[in-house]
């Protein structure tokens, strides 16, 4: 990820893993009733963006099935269902006060409104906890070390081979260097990750409300929870970074007139083939192939961006061993990353 401040193994529900080791031996017939009711509720809540209340109602009404028994609790979740289409017009509240400071910022309260009424726009807990399980030890950087990925990288040289020359010739980075990024990061444009970028930023920048954070909280598996303090200030700190980055990729989106809720990217908010947050890409994306746009999307732009990113913070032809690993630490502050990127533009120059 080209960082200001990866990818990571699919994700189980805590809550709903907690909810199946504490009721798979219960063999009542009701209890199969109550869960069908709880599908039905957070369909119906996901239906009408209450994302805010999902991780809820699966806590709460594990302790009603306690309480009352399954019948009670069924009764209980239809009677819920029925209210929530009444409550749908208050579907955004949890990105009000976000809606607020935009505004008071200068977009445009209007296009904000319709932006955030989009029923593909909603908070995202899952994704959220994500910033609080990712592990860098997780990440397998061996694999593009291998044959297999070494011969894909030397293929996409050739293929992108004037692109790659103009870069190198423009701004002087290697073009080993710059493919050795892209496969690090998207596998050369194979893979871009999933997660809605507006969704992202959105949900990341409303964290400073002290409920969300407890929904996200509460979706973190409980063996990759940071002490909760931890978990606090990490939060705080990363609803403000969101919140700068939101601006930019409002700005962004505006600028080469493109639907904010369209991109997709990394649970980070990174996106395209080199893997920029927003505020890079109006930094020092670079339009490739003179088209009049900036779309990290398309080779020859993610190139050029990659290679002036990289400049900008002091590559050079003939650079040394120590200063280039500098260099890329500032793409993504990792010791393994910048090493495994190292080793892989020397393989490709060999």
């Amino acid at each position: 990820m080209c960082v200001n401040s990866k990818n990571s193994a699919p994700i189980i529900n805590n809550s709903e893993s907690q909810y199946q080791e504490q009721y798979a031996s219960n063999k009542d017939a009701g209890l199969f009733l109550f869960r069908y009711a709880i599908n039905v509720i957070v369909s119906q809540a996901q239906r009408l963006n209450k994302g805010i209340l999902i991780l809820k109602i699966r806590h709460r009404f594990a302790h009603i099935l306690l309480s009352c028994g399954a019948i009670g609790a069924m009764i209980v979740c239809f009677w819920m269902v029925s209210a929530l289409p009444a409550a749908s017009q208050d579907s955004t509240a949890q990105f009000n006060s976000l809606q607020a400071r935009l505004a008071e910022e200068g977009f445009d309260p209007v296009m904000l409104k319709n932006l955030f009424l989009n029923p593909d726009v909603h908070f995202e807990p899952r994704t959220m906890s994500l910033f609080f399980m990712h592990s860098e030890a997780r990440v397998n950087y061996d694999q593009f070390l291998s044959q297999d990925s070494l011969q894909k990288a030397r293929k996409y040289i050739q293929d992108h081979l004037s692109d790659l020359n103009a870069a190198e010739e423009t701004l002087g980075v290697a073009k080993e260097v710059i493919t050795a990024v892209m496969l690090v990061e998207t596998r050369l444009g194979t893979y871009l990750g999933t997660s809605s970028i507006m969704n992202t930023l959105s949900s990341l920048a409303s964290m400073k409300d002290p409920e969300l954070r407890e929904v996200v909280w509460n979706s973190i598996q409980e063996d990759r929870r940071p002490i909760k303090s931890a978990f606090e200030e990490k939060a705080n700190a990363k609803s403000a970074w969101a919140y700068q980055e939101l601006k930019a990729y409002l700005k962004y989106t505006g600028r080469e007139k493109i639907d904010p809720t369209t991109i997709h990217g990394s649970y980070a908010g990174a996106m395209g083939i080199s893997q920029f947050m927003p505020s890079n890409i109006l930094a020092y994306g670079r339009d490739g192939n003179q088209d009049g746009r900036i779309d990290l999307f398309n080779p020859s732009d993610a190139i050029m961006s990659i290679a002036n990113y990289l400049k900008n913070f002091g590559w050079k032809p003939g650079i040394s061993y120590e200063a280039a690993f500098d260099v890329v630490y500032h793409y993504n502050h990792s010791k393994v990353y910048v090493t495994t990127i190292l080793k892989i533009a020397d393989q490709l120059k060999g």
